[in-house]
């Protein structure tokens, strides 16, 4: 657990040092990006969870999603980020950018899900994955429900 607070912790700091080099407006559309990636591949898992099993296409989608979510994604929710720029919008509510210590904690939980959801994918036990599944769906849901806009 000292190890993860530890590993946050520098991981916001050098998200505030990384987030000085790229554009508001980049980084509205590398975090979307990201996350639109996360979304394609929780998608191929349900559809292995739901129907027939493939434990290549899962374990390979649920390593993208623990690396995109260890990849430092905070450094993208830097300083003009918290409102549309041009024709690039966010659905990033404001209260966002106001509790970022909440945000670090569900960012954290999210992480550990997704890092959870791949050791089960690698294990090949569908009901595994299922309950790794949902328990990353939930961590999810639990930033949504928060602090993004519909």
């Amino acid at each position: 657990m000292k190890k993860s607070i530890l590993f946050g912790v520098i991981a916001l700091s050098v998200a505030a040092t990384a987030s000085a080099q790229v554009k508001p407006e980049d980084q509205i559309k590398f975090r979307q990006a990201g996350y639109s990636f996360m979304s394609w591949n929780m998608g191929k898992i349900k559809a292995n969870v739901e129907g027939e099993f493939n434990a290549q296409q899962v374990q390979a989608a649920a390593n993208a999603i623990a690396a995109i979510a260890g990849s430092g994604m905070g450094a993208l929710y830097g300083p003009g980020t918290d409102k549309d720029i041009g024709d690039r919008k966010t659905r990033a509510k404001p209260e966002l950018f106001q509790n970022m210590e909440d945000v670090g904690k569900l960012a954290m939980d999210f992480n550990a899900a997704a890092a959870n959801l791949a050791q089960a994918a690698a294990s090949g036990d569908k009901a595994a994955v299922q309950k790794a599944f949902g328990e990353t769906g939930a961590t999810c849901k639990a930033c949504h429900d928060k602090y993004r806009a519909d």
